[in-house]
Formats: C-alpha cells, structure tokens, sequence
C-alpha cells in the first residue's frame, strides 16, 4: 500500500526522476519564499483604519497554508522536479514575479475600486502566464495553475486519487 502511495505521489509530484532532496527543496523553496514575501508585505504598511475587504489570517499556519496549498504551488512543485530547461526556468521566474506581485498588493492594501480591480488583474495576468509557460514544461502543470480552473483540476485530480 505505501509503495502505491508513493508511487502516485511521485507521479503527481512529477517527481517519478528526482531524488527526495530535489523535492524537498522544491517544497522549501515554495513554502518559504511565499512564507517570507508574506510576512514582509503585512509588515512593510500598518493596516489602514475603516473596515477590511478581508479578514487577516492569524499565526504563521495561517500565512502560509492558502498559498502553499493553492494550484499553483501544485503546479511549481511539478515544474521544479521536471529535467532542466529554458521553458522550466521561465516557469520559475514566473512564479516568483507572481509571488512578488502579490506581496506588493498586500502591502499596498488597495481601498478603492479601481486598486481592487487592479491588484485582481494585475495578479491573475502573471498567474496565467506562469500557467502558460508551466505548459510548456508540463502539460499538467498548466492546467493546475490555471487561474480559474486550478482548483477544480486540483479537486478533481483528489477525487480520482481517493476513489483509486
């Protein structure tokens, strides 16, 4: 049975090549870039008086877990294990931007409409874009990071793997 788990975490890791050192670097270096360019972000601008869009997520879990389980850390893990390329270091770079384009939203806390609709566009555009260039290196990849169907590609890539 664990070999079985294993396998398909590999698989979906699409880490079937890769050593378990690469993928756990893999998954450091998602968890604590996306962890530090957070943490960074909430601190660089107190938040502003009057009501918040959202609620602010509590405790170092918090910060971390919408991030780290989101479609597009997903998808990097699937990037990061795939064999060295141009296509592959693009993803790479992509992904970092998104993370930094989103830190910076998080700073600046947008108020008004026209911020809001900017920092929604302005994140989805890099996000697919990584999802693009994920693609090219992993067809399922891109799919994963795509920004409006990650998550049910996600979701159905459990669903398939609870069923098995």
């Amino acid at each position: 049975m664990w070999d079985q788990v294993g396998r398909k975490t590999r698989s979906a890791l699409n880490a079937e090549h890769r050593g378990a050192g690469h993928v756990a670097a893999g998954l450091a270096v998602a968890a604590g870039a996306t962890l530090l360019l957070t943490w960074a972000a909430t601190r660089i601008t107190p938040p502003k008086a009057g009501p918040a869009i959202t609620e602010r997520p509590r405790g170092p879990v918090a910060l971390i877990l919408p991030a780290a389980l989101s479609a597009a850390s997903l998808s990097l893990l699937r990037v990061w294990n795939a064999p060295a390329s141009p296509a592959r270091a693009g993803a790479l770079r992509l992904w970092g931007a998104a993370q930094l384009v989103h830190a910076v939203w998080i700073a600046i806390r947008p108020r008004s409409l026209g911020g809001q609709m900017l920092a929604a566009m302005s994140t989805a555009g890099v996000a697919a874009a990584f999802a693009n260039r994920a693609r090219h290196v992993d067809e399922s990849a891109g799919k994963m990071a795509a920004p409006l169907a990650g998550e049910v590609r996600v979701g159905n890539r459990l669903d398939d793997a609870l069923r098995s």
